[in-house]
C-alpha cells in the first residue's frame, strides 16, 4: 500500500465493520455510509469489532482490491466514535497498518544539544 499514487486520500469509517463483507458490500458502504465514490482511486478502511482485522478498499483504475490484515498481537487503533469518517495521511496509513497509534506518534529520542 505504499505504492499509492500522490493525492490518493485514505478514508477510516469510524466504528465497527462486519468483516464477512466483500467487494461489492464494503464498495456500497463506501458510497451510502461515507458518501464517497469507491470508484475514485482513493483508500477505504473498515475495522471488525474485535480490532484485529482491517480491510482496505482500493480502485486501482481497473478494478477494485481489497486487501485484509490480521494483528496477531494487538488492536488496530481507530476513532471510538459509532459513525463517521477520518481522513488520514499515507503515512498515519503505514502506521495503522503497524499497529502503531497514529493519532500521537512519539519520537523515541530528541536532539538535547546543538552543535
Amino acid at each position: 500500500m505504499n505504492g499509492l499514487p500522490a493525492g490518493t486520500r485514505v478514508w477510516l469509517a469510524a466504528g465497527a465493520t462486519d468483516m464477512r463483507k466483500g467487494f461489492d458490500s464494503l464498495a456500497a458502504q463506501a458510497q451510502t455510509v461515507l458518501g464517497q465514490d469507491p470508484f475514485s482511486g482513493h483508500v477505504f478502511c473498515f475495522r471488525g469489532r474485535r480490532g484485529d482485522l482491517v480491510k482496505l478498499l482500493w480502485w486501482d483504475g481497473d478494478g477494485l482490491c481489497l486487501f485484509a490484515k490480521r494483528l496477531e498481537r494487538g488492536r488496530f487503533v481507530w476513532p471510538r466514535a459509532e459513525e463517521g469518517v477520518v481522513v488520514l495521511s499515507r503515512a498515519q496509513l503505514s502506521m495503522l497498518l503497524e499497529g502503531i497509534d497514529w493519532r500521537m506518534p512519539q519520537r523515541t529520542w530528541r536532539p538535547e544539544l546543538a552543535g
